[in-house]
C-alpha cells in the first residue's frame, strides 16, 4: 500500500499518519497543545493488551503531562546528561533500589522532538544544517540506549510513550533538521526488536518514509557515520520487521494486514533510504544500499541486506506487479532489489526464461502447423550440433544460424559421436569451448597473472563475432543454469549492467560503466598503485613524472600512442590536472581501448538474458549467477553427496570425508574444480551441484579419476585413509585449469 499525496493542511497530513483511533482531534482541546487522548488506552491495548494493565506506570494518566506548547520548551542543560553521569545514576538506582532520577531523565528525554534535542544535541544553539555532521553526540546516544535495556519496565514504558507523544505533534510546515535529528535518535531505539513495540515502530516508518527527498539525503549522509555495529543492527531490526510482519509467529499480537498494510512498504522504503539509495553510477532508477555503498569501503556486505524470509513469497507475483506498474506508486519488493537474495533473484530469472523458452517454442509448434508441415520434437529446442575438431567455429556458425532459438532449452551433439544430451554433454560443451576461448595462444583475451583473471585483447581487426559468442555463452549459461570457470575482474560485470537493458537506439555506448580506481586495483593492481603514488606525490609531478595526456600500448608486437584528450600529446600532467590523468588513463584502458570487443560481448550476453529482471542485480550478482559463489561448506556437501557403488558408510567414503574436512581451504577448492570443472558453487549452494562418489573397482595403485560433466569422482577401494588422501591429494594438485600457472 502507498502513501498518497494530499493537497491539505499540514495538520490533516499529521491526523492522516496517526493510527485510526487517533485520528480525530479530541473535543474542546486548542491543537499543537499537549492534552490528554481518550483513546490512549485502546492504542496502548493495540501495543501489547497484556501489558496494558499490568501496574500504574503503564495508567493513561500519566501519559501526558500538563499541556504546555512544545516550541517554547527551553534547552535542557546538556552537562546534566553526560555519559557518565547516567551511568552513575543507574548503578546508584541499582544499589538501592531508588530510580527516580533515571526515570525522570528517560521520561523527559523522549517526551518531544525538542527534548531530544536538548538532550543529544553537541551544542544546544548550533544549527548543524549539514550532510557530513548531524550534530548528535553518538557516543551518549548509544549509552543511553545501552543502560535502557536494563531499567525497569515502568522506565522502558515511559520512553515509548514518551515516542507516541513525540509522534503525535502537529508539525506545520517542513520539517526542521531538528525534526530529522530526532528522527535519527528515535529510529536508533533497540525496543523495536519486540513486537509489542511494532505499532509505535511503524508509525515511526511511516513518518520518515514520508519526509521530502532532500531530508532523505540528510538521513542517509547521517546513518553512515554510525559504526558498523549500530548500522548492522538498525538493517537487521528493520528486516526483522518486516520478517515478522509477514509471517508472525503469533498473528494475534499484530493488527490484522488489512489494517495496516502500509508497515511493510512503509519499513522498506525506510530500509532504501535511510540505509539504501541509488547504487554509484551502475543502477539507474533503481534504489540500494547508499549509506552503505557511500561508505568506502561500505560497512556491511550488500549481502547483509537480504531478508531470507522473501525467499518464501511468490516473488513471481510480486516481479510481475512489477513489470507491469513498474517504480510507480503501487509497491513491490522488485522496486527495491537489495532486500532479494540472489537465489530469488535466479529463481525470478530462471522463471522468466521458461516463460520465455515456452513462448518461443509453442510459436515454433504453431507455425509448423499453420503450414501443415511434420512436427519435429526438436523444434522445441536449440539444437547444437558441433564437431570436436573445429568446436570454436562450428559452435559460432550454429548460435549465428540459430540466434532465434537462443531462448530454447540448450541441447548439445557431437558429430559422429553417440549419446543422448542429459545434461552432461552440454556441460561439457561449455567446459571445452571456454578452455578453448580463454586459451591465450588464441589471443582473445590476456591473462592477468596479478589478478587471476582474464582481460579483453585490445588488437583490433574487421569482425568481433568470437567476442560475442563468448557473450551468448555466458546468456545460455545463466539461461540454462550452469556454471562456468571464468574468471572476468569485477568490474567486467559492472560494464555488462551498463545499461542492464538494452538501448532501442543502437548508437547508444555499451558496456561503458563509470569506473574509479578501485576498479583497476582488482584489474591491473600494479599499474593501479602506479597512478595511485602519482596522486599522491608531494614533489614536482610534471618535472619528476615527465607525463602528458597520452598513453602507449603493444597491439600485436607494435607500440601504438593514444591521446586521451585532444592535443594530449602536447599536455604535461601537473599536480592541478593528475586527477583527470588519472581518471582518462583508467576511461581507456578498461572502456575505450576495448569498447569494441566489450560491445559484441555485451550484445551477445543481451541476445540471451534480455530482461528485465536482469535490472534486479547488482554487478557481484551477475558475476556469482555466471561463476558461482566462492564460499565453500564441504560439511553441506557431504550431506548431499550421491554415491555409486559405495555407501555414505563405507570405510573408503568415511576416509574420503575425513580426508576433505580435514583440507586447507586451498585444497577443497582444488578438489571441487578437479571434480566438477569449477571451484565455485552454483547459487542454490551445494545442493545444486549433484555432487556423486562413484566406485571404480581397479587396483588401489590408481589415482582418482573425475567425470566433469556429472559432477562425479570415481573413488578405487582404498585400504587406509593415508593411502586415500596422498592419491587424492596427487590427483587433484595436477589436475591444471586452463588460464592458470
Amino acid at each position: 500500500m502507498n502513501e498518497r499525496n494530499f493537497s491539505v493542511s499540514a495538520e490533516e497530513k499529521e491526523r492522516e499518519r496517526l493510527p485510526p483511533i487517533l485520528n480525530q482531534p479530541p473535543s474542546g482541546l486548542d491543537r499543537g497543545a499537549k492534552q490528554h487522548f481518550s483513546s490512549f488506552s485502546s492504542f496502548i491495548s493495540t501495543i501489547n493488551p497484556k501489558r496494558a494493565s499490568d501496574g500504574p506506570g503503564f495508567s493513561t494518566q500519566c501519559l501526558l503531562p500538563a499541556a504546555r506548547h512544545m516550541r517554547e520548551l527551553p534547552p535542557i542543560c546538556a552537562d546534566a546528561r553526560q555519559k557518565h553521569q547516567l551511568q552513575e545514576d543507574i548503578e546508584r538506582a541499582t544499589a538501592s533500589g531508588d530510580w527516580k532520577s533515571v526515570h525522570d531523565f528517560y521520561l523527559t528525554t523522549f517526551d518531544s522532538f525538542l527534548e531530544l534535542n536538548a538532550a543529544f544535541k553537541k551544542e544546544a544553539n548550533a544549527p548543524f544544517n549539514t550532510i557530513e555532521d548531524s550534530g548528535i553526540n553518538t557516543k551518549f546516544v548509544n549509552a543511553v540506549y545501552d543502560s535502557l535495556l536494563y531499567t525497569p519496565p515502568d522506565i522502558q514504558k515511559s520512553v515509548l510513550r514518551g515516542i507516541i507523544n513525540s509522534l503525535l505533534r502537529e508539525w506545520k510546515g517542513p520539517r526542521t533538521k531538528d525534526d530529522l535529528r530526532a528522527y535519527f535518535v528515535l529510529v536508533q531505539n533497540p525496543q523495536y526488536t519486540s513486537t509489542a513495540t511494532y505499532v509505535i515502530y511503524a508509525h515511526l516508518l511511516r513518518q520518515i518514509s514520508a519526509l521530502a527527498e532532500a531530508d532523505h539525503h540528510f538521513l542517509v549522509h547521517w546513518f553512515k557515520k554510525l559504526s558498523q555495529r549500530r548500522f548492522k543492527q538498525l538493517v537487521e531490526r528493520l528486516l526483522q520487521f518486516i520478517s515478522t510482519r509477514l509471517f508472525p509467529a503469533r498473528p494475534e499480537e499484530l493488527p490484522p494486514m488489512a489494517k495496516c498494510s502500509w508497515w511493510i512498504p512503509s519499513a522498506t522504503r525506510v530500509l532504501a533510504s535511510s540505509v539504501s539509495a541509488l547504487d554509484r553510477g551502475n543502477r539507474p532508477n533503481l534504489t540500494q544500499d547508499a549509506a552503505n555503498s557511500l561508505s568506502t569501503p561500505p560497512i556491511i556486505s550488500f549481502t547483509d541486506f537480504y531478508n531470507l524470509t522473501l525467499d518464501h513469497i511468490d516473488i513471481m507475483e510480486d516481479y510481475h506487479t512489477w513489470q507491469s506498474h513498474g517504480n510507480s506508486n503501487r509497491f513491490s519488493f522488485c522496486q527495491f532489489p537489495f532486500i532479494l537474495s540472489t537465489a530469488v533473484k535466479k529463481a525470478v530469472i530462471q522463471r522468466d526464461s521458461e516463460q520465455q523458452m515456452i513462448s518461443m517454442a509453442r510459436q515454433s509448434l504453431v507455425d509448423k502447423v499453420s503450414r501443415r508441415q511434420r512436427v519435429d520434437m526438436s523444434l522445441l529446442f536449440l539444437n547444437i550440433r558441433v564437431r570436436r575438431l573445429q568446436l570454436v567455429s562450428d559452435s559460432l556458425d550454429e548460435l549465428t544460424r540459430k540466434r532465434v532459438d537462443l531462448k530454447k532449452k540448450l541441447k548439445v551433439t557431437f558429430v559422429g559421436e553417440a549419446g543422448l544430451d542429459m545434461g552432461g554433454l552440454t556441460k561439457e560443451w561449455f567446459l571445452l569451448l571456454i578452455r578453448q576461448i580463454f586459451h591465450t595462444d588464441y589471443g582473445m583475451f590476456t591473462y592477468l597473472k596479478d589478478s587471476h583473471c582474464h582481460w579483453f585483447s585490445s588488437w583490433k581487426c574487421d569482425n568481433y563475432s568470437e567476442f560475442r559468442l563468448v557473450g551468448t555463452l555466458m546468456g545460455l549459461a545463466v539461461y540454462n543454469s550452469i556454471t562456468l570457470d571464468i574468471r572476468f575482474p569485477p568490474c567486467c560485470y559492472k560494464k555488462l549492467l551498463s545499461p542492464p537493458i538494452v538501448p532501442c537506439d543502437q548508437d547508444t555506448p555499451v558496456g561503458m560503466a563509470t569506473l574509479t580506481l578501485d576498479d583497476m586495483q582488482q584489474t591491473m593492481p600494479d599499474l593501479a598503485r602506479g597512478l595511485g603514488e602519482l596522486l599522491s606525490y608531494e614533489g614536482n609531478v610534471e618535472e619528476d613524472f615527465y607525463l602528458t595526456f597520452q598513453v602507449s600500448q603493444e597491439e600485436l608486437g607494435v607500440i601504438k600512442s593514444y591521446n586521451l584528450k585532444p592535443g594530449g600529446d602536447k599536455i604535461p600532467v601537473t599536480k592541478q590536472n593528475r586527477k583527470e590523468y588519472v581518471q582518462l588513463y583508467i576511461d581507456f584502458l578498461l572502456n575505450k581501448s576495448i569498447y569494441k570487443q566489450f560491445a559484441a560481448f555485451y550484445y551477445g550476453f543481451h541476445s540471451v538474458c534480455a530482461s528485465n529482471a536482469l535490472m534486479l542485480l547488482r554487478p557481484e550478482e551477475v558475476e556469482i549467477l555466471v561463476c558461482g559463489s566462492p564460499e565453500l561448506d564441504m560439511s553441506a556437501l557431504q550431506k548431499v553427496a550421491q554415491y555409486e557403488g559405495y555407501s555414505k558408510t563405507d570405510p573408503t567414503v568415511r576416509c574420503f570425508w575425513d580426508v576433505v574436512l580435514g583440507c586447507s581451504l586451498e585444497m577443497q577448492k582444488k578438489l571441487l574444480h578437479f571434480t566438477t570443472g569449477s571451484d565455485r558453487v552454483p547459487v542454490g549452494g551445494m545442493a545444486d551441484l549433484n555432487f556423486k562418489i562413484a566406485k571404480i573397482d581397479v587396483p588401489t595403485e590408481w589415482l582418482p579419476v573425475s567425470h566433469t560433466c556429472f559432477n562425479q569422482i570415481c573413488l578405487p577401494p582404498y585400504k587406509s585413509k593415508k593411502e586415500l588422501k596422498q592419491k587424492l591429494t596427487i590427483a587433484i594438485s595436477n589436475a591444471e585449469g586452463f588460464g592458470l600457472e
